[in-house]
C-alpha cells in the first residue's frame, strides 16, 4: 500500500509552496510535487502517484496544478491503483506506447527522402555526373509531385502507374527509365526496413500487366549507318576535310570507338609507340577500361593532329576552335556536310556488317573492338583474354578496306600471325 497521508482540501492543497513531496491523502500515494524555482524549473506543482505493481515500485504523474485540479488527481489515481491491483502497469504501458509510436515513427520515410538518400549514397559510384542529374531531374519532373510527399510503405502499383501512365506513350524511354528508378529506389526501402512486401515498381509479372511494352509503342530506332560498301567513298571525301570534327570522325571510323570515347580521348590516354588507346573505364559505357588497338593509318592520323595548331591548356587530342572537347554534335555536323545518309554511331554497325560479311574473322574479336558486353557464358570464358594481337590484325585489316574509294572487296583472310 500507499504511504497514507491526511485528507487535504483544495484550498490546504493550494497553499502547498514548499519545495518538496506533500502526500494529499484521499488515495494512498497521492502527492503534489513542488519543484523549487531554478533554472529548469519556475517552480512549477505537479501531480505524482507511487504505487507498487507485482514487484516493481512506480511513480507516475498525473498532470499538473492548478490545471489538474485535486478532484481530478484523486480520481485519476484512484484508476489507476484499480489497474495496478488487476495487474497492469501504467507506467510499463505508457513505455511501450511509446516505443510503438518510435518504432512506427522510424518506418516514416516519404518517397522522396528515400530517393535522395539514395542518390547520395551511391552517386559516387556513378560514370559522371550527367547521370546523377537525370536520375534528379526525372524524379523531380515526374515523380516527385505525385508521390514524392508518401510515405514509402503505404506505395501501391496504382501510385506507381500514376506517375507512369500518363507519360507512358508520350515520353516511352524516359518512362521506362523512370520506372526503373522508381524501383531500385523502393528495393533501397526495402533493404533500409522503411517498407516491406513485393515491389509495385517490378516490370516483370507487375506492371508489364498494366503498360504496354515498350517495343510495341516505341520501336527501336537504329543509328542511321551507310552500307559496307559506301564507307570507303565516305572516307575518302572525308580525308578532304581537314578540320578537327573531319579528323575526330575519322579517327572514330578507324577504331570503331563511340564518338564521346573519341571525343574525350586525351594525349595521356594514348601511347604512339606501342599503337594503344587506353580508354579508362570512367569514360566506358560498360564502366570497364578498354584497350584499343591502333592501325597504321590511325597512328598516322594522330601524327597529323598532333602536328596541327592546338590552344594550350588542356591535353584533349581532338580539340574544339576555342580549345576544349569538341561538341557532340561536331562529327554529326561533319556527317551532315558529306550527304547526311549516316549518323557517327552508325559506322559501328557498319563495323560489325564488315567483320560478319566480308571477313572471317570470329565474332567474339568484333564484340571486343565495339567494347560490347559478352553475354554467352561460352564466349565471356573464351574473352578472359582480350585477344589483343587478334584485334590489331583486324582493325590493320579494318583500316584498309576503308582507305580504298572500291570496296567490293571479298573476303579478307585471318592474319596469319593471328590466327586461333
Amino acid at each position: 500500500m500507499g504511504r497514507k497521508a491526511t485528507e487535504l482540501g483544495a484550498l490546504e492543497v493550494s497553499r502547498l509552496v514548499k519545495p518538496g513531496l506533500h502526500f494529499v491523502g484521499g488515495v494512498a500515494g497521492l502527492a503534489l510535487q513542488v519543484t523549487p524555482p531554478g533554472v529548469r524549473s519556475d517552480g512549477s506543482r505537479s501531480w505524482v502517484l507511487r504505487i507498487k505493481v507485482g514487484i516493481k515500485r512506480r511513480e507516475m504523474g498525473l498532470g499538473g496544478f492548478p490545471d489538474v485540479g485535486l478532484a481530478d488527481a484523486r480520481r485519476r489515481a484512484k484508476e489507476e491503483r484499480e489497474n495496478a491491483d488487476k495487474g497492469l502497469d501504467p507506467v510499463g504501458e505508457r513505455q511501450a506506447t511509446k516505443a510503438r509510436l518510435k518504432a512506427d515513427q522510424a518506418l516514416q520515410f516519404t518517397f522522396e527522402e528515400d530517393a535522395k538518400a539514395y542518390i547520395k549514397a551511391n552517386e559516387a559510384g556513378w560514370k559522371n555526373a550527367k547521370h546523377a542529374a537525370q536520375w534528379k531531374s526525372t524524379l523531380e519532373t515526374y515523380a516527385y509531385p505525385i508521390i514524392g510527399k508518401l510515405q514509402v510503405r503505404e506505395i501501391t502499383t496504382g501510385n506507381v502507374l500514376s506517375v507512369l501512365s500518363p507519360i507512358w506513350q508520350s515520353k516511352t524511354e524516359t518512362a521506362s527509365r523512370l520506372r526503373g528508378r522508381i524501383e531500385v529506389i523502393l528495393d533501397y526501402s526495402k533493404t533500409m526496413k522503411h517498407r516491406v512486401g513485393e515491389n509495385p515498381a517490378l516490370w516483370q509479372g507487375g506492371l508489364d500487366t498494366c503498360l504496354p511494352r515498350k517495343r510495341s509503342i516505341s520501336p527501336v530506332e537504329h543509328h542511321m549507318a551507310l552500307p559496307v560498301g559506301e564507307v570507303g567513298k565516305f572516307v575518302a571525301e572525308l580525308r578532304n576535310l581537314h578540320g578537327m570534327s573531319a579528323k575526330s570522325l575519322q579517327f572514330a571510323i578507324l577504331t570503331a570507338a563511340r564518338s564521346g570515347e573519341v571525343r574525350g580521348a586525351t594525349w595521356e590516354e594514348i601511347d604512339l609507340e606501342k599503337g594503344v588507346w587506353v580508354v579508362p573505364k570512367e569514360r566506358m559505357k560498360a564502366g570497364r577500361e578498354h584497350r584499343v588497338p591502333l592501325s597504321t593509318v590511325a597512328l598516322k592520323l594522330l601524327h597529323e593532329v598532333k602536328a596541327m595548331p592546338k590552344i594550350a591548356g588542356n591535353d584533349f587530342v581532338f580539340q574544339s576552335a576555342r580549345g576544349g572537347q569538341l561538341s557532340d554534335m561536331a562529327m554529326t555536323a561533319t556527317c551532315r556536310r558529306l550527304g547526311g545518309k549516316c549518323v557517327p554511331h552508325g559506322f559501328r554497325s557498319s563495323f560489325r556488317d564488315w567483320v560478319g560479311d566480308r571477313t572471317t574473322y570470329q565474332t567474339e574479336l568484333a564484340e571486343f573492338a565495339l567494347a560490347h558486353g559478352i553475354s554467352d557464358k561460352v564466349e565471356a570464358s573464351y574473352a578472359r583474354g582480350t585477344m589483343f594481337d587478334k584485334r590489331r590484325a583486324m582493325m590493320e585489316d579494318w583500316a584498309a578496306f576503308v582507305s580504298k574509294s572500291d570496296t567490293k572487296g571479298t573476303v579478307v583472310p585471318i592474319n596469319s600471325k593471328a590466327a586461333a
